[in-house]
């Protein structure tokens, strides 16, 4: 946005007139372009997030989110262009992303057309990273997501992840190595530890991106029900390639075989590090920053085909964010620093 006075009246020009622009512009997702030529000398497209209702809840959450967004500016976050409450509207809005969320090109109505060729979901990933290390590491106090997944990781036009949705965040002060707390988040991503017994610090993040990791790598959802109702979840899915060195078998079917082994192999290892069922294993998000770059961020190789690579995909059934309450209390230490996980890493 231009200025503070073109903030102040556009987003009361949004929030004033909501419903007439929704309907106005045929909008069914929250997300519209509006010519605001009227109002300023520009054309802007905004992705609006508005509360459903207005309850406590959301009115925390829709707090939480304004205040988190407020204080952080990293290329690889969502950037906030304003937010407006005003009577019973509450609305946040931001830059709109073009390419939508790394869900939909995974698992939604993009996903068929595999625009995410090997490169662009190294540097999703490495993007991704760096914008949690940034709130874990550089943001005073520094900031807990609690709901790293595909869906709120967006990606711009020319596939940069932005990672989004802070309205489960946690801000930890200087000094405190963990917090207990009511569980939110989305299963499949859950850290044990805090699924279990609401014990969350920095490392729950990292849990959460070790899951996401394994799923850019593959194309598979965290969680797939199996015959008889069993749920199994990615990294046991994977945990058996890993052990037999068979790596090529976790890589997205979707790649055709396009896709480097090496760099395939280091960073199933940094995810299986990262979601190590004991926290205090697991690295930080710098660690794994500066794993994914030593590894595969600056290596520009040629890409080829993987022989036997499948080229089917298995059936899958959905799962949705499932919120969970629990409690307890968790002693939580500072994990010392740590070489990076290699190829010859085998079991977790």
């Amino acid at each position: 946005m231009c200025s503070q006075a073109y903030n102040k009246r556009l987003l009361v020009f949004i929030g004033s007139n909501y419903q007439e622009n929704k309907a106005r512009n045929n909008i069914k997702k929250d997300v519209w372009m509006i010519d605001f030529s009227t109002l300023v000398d520009i054309a802007v497209t905004l992705a609006v997030k508005r509360l459903k209702s207005i309850n406590a809840k959301a009115e925390m959450e829709f707090a939480v989110e304004v205040e988190i967004l407020g204080r952080v500016q990293h290329k690889n976050l969502l950037g906030l262009k304003g937010f407006y409450a005003g009577g019973e509207e509450r609305l946040i809005v931001y830059d709109y992303m073009p390419n939508h969320s790394l869900l939909t090109h995974l698992h939604g109505q993009l996903a068929a057309d595999c625009h995410l060729d090997w490169s662009r979901r190294i540097s999703i990933a490495i993007g991704s990273a760096e914008g949690l290390a940034y709130l874990h590491h550089e943001v005073t106090p520094h900031i807990i997501h609690r709901d790293i997944k595909a869906s709120n990781v967006l990606l711009d036009s020319n596939f940069e992840a932005k990672v989004a949705d802070f309205g489960f965040a946690k801000l930890i002060p200087d000094g405190v190595t963990h917090m207990t707390t009511r569980v939110k988040g989305t299963l499949g991503y859950l850290a044990p530890e805090y699924a279990m017994w609401g014990k969350v610090s920095e490392s729950c993040d990292v849990y959460s991106f070790g899951i996401l990791l394994l799923e850019i790598l593959s194309g598979k959802k965290p969680l797939e029900k199996l015959p008889g109702g069993i749920k199994r979840d990615i990294v046991q899915w994977a945990t058996p390639f890993v052990q037999k060195d068979t790596y090529d078998h976790i890589a997205d079917p979707r790649l055709k075989g396009r896709f480097d082994i090496s760099q395939l192999k280091v960073v199933v290892n940094i995810a299986m590090a990262c979601t190590d069922s004991n926290p205090e294993n697991r690295p930080s998000m710098l660690e794994v920053v500066e794993w994914l770059k030593s590894g595969v961020g600056y290596r520009k190789k040629e890409m080829h085909m993987v022989k036997g690579q499948a080229d089917e995909t298995e059936d899958e059934d959905d799962f949705g964010d499932d919120d969970t309450d629990y409690y307890e209390m968790f002693d939580m230490k500072k994990h010392s620093s740590r070489i990076p996980p290699t190829q010859s890493r085998k079991t977790k």
